[in-house]
């Protein structure tokens, strides 16, 4: 119970910052209400945001940025409920908000509503058509409803927008970028294959790795996929069904699978034979690089 809480907890949505970040100053009174807000969900102390933020509006009671922030403080607390109620809000004042049309489908994705999310989406995608952020969520919506040509397409466009879309932590921003799927291995699988197609090969044999690591069925399968043609014809790893796309073994570390933890040593076999030592010199660095 305890460790599906922790795993539960680290796939909540992340924040998008979308603006460069200064160094924060501590939260004192010559800041306005809405700046310290800003630093308080910088500082993941959502109640004290959602404190400083309902100040802010007392002076400024039709700002839709305000009603967003307060539902993404109220997100981040999982208070779905009131969290939907502000964006509502924020997009009754300004329909052409597509932040907090974004979030909405959020809402909606994490109740299990993944047809609504995406209609969320779409909407959202129409106003802002070049958010990486944006065409991220659609994707992982379609990946929730098994329409993974969609999914994929959807992911390759965020690469193409913003090549760090994947790698963003949770930062102060004004969308919510979804993470939270339920097939991790084929999650991870169809990532590798987006990062292929547009070139960034460590990070598509590292989502390859992570889709192994999680059961990924018929792996069998793997090299047969005209995406990771090119992965296959770098030298560092094993195209055959026995070892699947697993490092070349090094006569010069001797790696012994039964004595080493990282992900890639547990399915790496010690070299035996003069025959294998073709080309493994030059994947020595590589190797021990990547211990």
């Amino acid at each position: 119970m305890f460790s599906a809480l922790v795993l539960a907890l680290a796939l909540l949505p992340q924040l998008v910052d979308k603006t460069a970040q200064a160094p924060l100053p501590p939260p004192s009174l010559d800041l306005t209400p809405e700046r310290r807000g800003d630093i308080y969900m910088a500082r993941k102390m959502y109640r004290e945001a959602v404190d400083s933020y309902q100040q802010a509006l007392k002076t400024d009671a039709k700002s839709y940025i305000l009603y967003n922030k307060l539902g993404i403080a109220h997100h981040q607390q999982l208070q779905l409920d009131a969290a939907r109620r502000y964006y509502e809000r924020a997009v009754r004042l300004n329909r052409r908000y597509s932040e907090a049309i974004n979030n909405i489908g959020t809402i909606q994705y994490a109740r299990g509503s993944y047809r609504g999310a995406i209609n969320q989406y779409k909407k959202a995608l129409q106003i802002a058509p070049n958010s990486a952020s944006i065409h991220s969520n659609l994707g992982t919506a379609y990946f929730a409803r098994k329409r993974y040509k969609e999914a994929s397409d959807h992911y390759l466009t965020a690469l193409k927008l913003d090549p760090e879309i994947f790698e963003h932590r949770g930062t102060v921003g004004s969308l919510l970028q979804e993470r939270n799927v339920q097939d991790r291995a084929r999650f991870h699988y169809y990532m590798a294959k987006t990062y292929a197609v547009a070139g960034y090969l460590d990070r598509a044999l590292s989502y390859l790795r992570k889709a192994l690591e999680e059961g990924l069925k018929d792996r069998e399968k793997i090299p047969e996929q005209a995406e990771f043609a090119a992965l296959s014809a770098n030298p560092a790893i094993l195209s055959t069904p026995a070892t699947m796309i697993v490092p070349t073994p090094c006569l010069y570390c001797r790696s012994d699978a039964g004595t080493m933890e990282s992900s890639w040593a547990r399915s790496c076999q010690a070299a035996s034979t003069s025959a294998e030592a073709d080309g493994v010199a030059a994947n020595h660095n590589w190797h021990s690089t990547n211990r």
